[in-house]
């Protein structure tokens, strides 16, 4: 995970050093902030990757000289089948559309939201398999 790690620390340090700049040269706050955010979930995607890859040690795939059969016993699968994600997506949809039409649909849309990421979060806890 130390590739994807430094990956996302780039990522940061460019948002970081850009919105610098931006910010010194620009008068549009909408714009900084902006650059501030992505800054921000660039970072924590980059923290993440870091602790994992802190906490993990290094993964079969990073060694060059490793067999196929090194990440036998890393198995995680989803079902085939899943309405999750169309759920999600349909609550997302609507409470998008919810912002313009009207707070009815919001709440339409956070009713079918809740429940699509409650399947994405909790669905693949029944298909791991310890071998």
């Amino acid at each position: 995970m130390r590739a994807e790690a430094w990956l996302f620390t780039g990522v940061a340090l460019f948002f970081a050093a850009t919105g610098g700049v931006y910010a010194a040269y620009a008068h549009d706050p909408a714009g900084v902030a902006a650059l501030m955010v992505s800054l921000l979930m660039a970072g924590l995607v980059a923290a993440f990757l870091w602790r994992q890859a802190g906490k993990g040690g290094p993964r079969p795939e990073d060694d060059a000289e490793a067999e196929v059969a090194a990440a036998a016993g890393r198995r995680f699968s989803f079902p085939a089948r899943s309405y999750a994600p169309v759920t999600a997506a349909a609550g997302a949809g609507l409470m998008g559309l919810g912002t313009v039409i009207g707070l009815w649909l919001v709440l339409i849309g956070f009713g079918l939201l809740v429940p699509g990421v409650y399947g994405f979060v909790f669905a693949g806890a029944d298909y791991a398999s310890e071998d």
